[in-house]
């Protein structure tokens, strides 16, 4: 069924004239004569009986009006909902515990009647999400693809905030009761990170810790989810595993897991923002939020990877 047809058909019920719904449509009253008629048509019923002063209902015109203005409320509806300025701004967290989506969490809840569609895409490879970017199936990805010179050419990656790592340990752990730790304190304990994907942007960083600071870093064994981790912690005397200080992460009291920050230096995982070249206008205060979170304590590390895109800086 043609919507704009329908629409026609709608215009014209309520201001009892094709003439005037055709100027409110900006077509001529040719157009949504020939409209009406191929819904007619279509239906196998007469809508309108003409009349000196303009159309009227017919009894199957009365029935089917209110039909019709739900099919177009609706068909306005499905184009807002994908139309860049007037749809919600669809953003890929990675995952729903992250620091990202607890930070845009706090975002929405500070500013009301603002609109989110938050995603959380299930790849591992930042280039694929990037694509999905580059496609317009998101508005925005907070991802990191470490050489911008594999970046699509309409994406551009800005710098979001940085993300303080702390120790993550159960009770019986022997850097349990340390109320913060510096990265040479971690030396020849086990950290156990498990599924870790290679090509990942987070396998690249891991690489570059256990590098910059004799970490021991074992990605062994599979990943079988956030519980698991937590409940293998809380058991074990002699494993840890990074978080992100402001990752949310939720156990049983009887785990009594111990949160350590990392000072001296800080060990900072930078957060990117992958986006279109032309992006939603809903993002500009999005990205001025992250931009106006306190700094980190120095000194901060970081890795050695670019902060922005080229294209960021135009």
């Amino acid at each position: 069924m043609d919507t704009e047809a329908v629409r026609s058909f709608v215009r014209a019920a309520e201001l009892g004239q094709l003439q005037r719904a055709a100027d409110e449509l900006g077509v001529t009253q040719q157009a949504v004569s020939k409209r009406v008629a191929a819904l007619e048509r279509e239906l196998a019923v007469r809508l309108f009986t003409r009349t000196a002063r303009g159309v009227d209902l017919t009894l199957d015109g009365r029935s089917f009006l209110p039909h019709a203005r739900r099919v177009v409320a609706h068909a306005d509806r499905a184009v807002a909902a994908v139309r860049p300025g007037s749809r919600a701004p669809r953003v890929d967290v990675l995952g729903l515990r992250s620091a990202q989506a607890v930070l845009l969490h706090d975002y929405w809840r500070s500013r009301p009647g603002v609109h989110l569609d938050v995603v959380t895409l299930r790849l591992d490879d930042p280039r694929r999400v990037a694509a999905a970017v580059a496609a317009g199936d998101l508005d925005a990805a907070f991802r990191t693809v470490t050489d911008p010179a594999t970046l699509p050419p309409d994406v551009r990656m800005v710098h979001a905030f940085d993300s303080p790592l702390e120790l993550l340990v159960g009770p019986r752990h022997p850097l349990a009761a340390a109320g913060t730790l510096t990265p040479a304190e971690l030396r020849g304990h086990r950290i156990w990170v498990p599924g870790i994907v290679a090509g990942s942007e987070w396998s690249e960083f891991y690489d570059r810790l256990t590098a910059a600071f004799d970490l021991r870093i074992d990605a062994t064994g599979p990943n079988f989810g956030t519980e698991v981790l937590l409940d293998t912690l809380a058991d074990s005397a002699d494993l840890a595993t990074l978080v992100g200080a402001r990752d949310r992460y939720l156990w049983p009291a009887g785990h009594d897991l111990r949160r350590i920050p990392i000072e001296g230096p800080t060990l900072a995982y930078p957060i990117s923002l992958l986006l279109p070249a032309d992006p939603h206008p809903a993002l500009r205060p999005i990205i001025d939020h992250f931009a106006a979170l306190p700094p980190l304590p120095e000194p901060v590390w970081r890795p050695a990877w670019p902060r922005v895109s080229p294209a960021a800086r135009r």
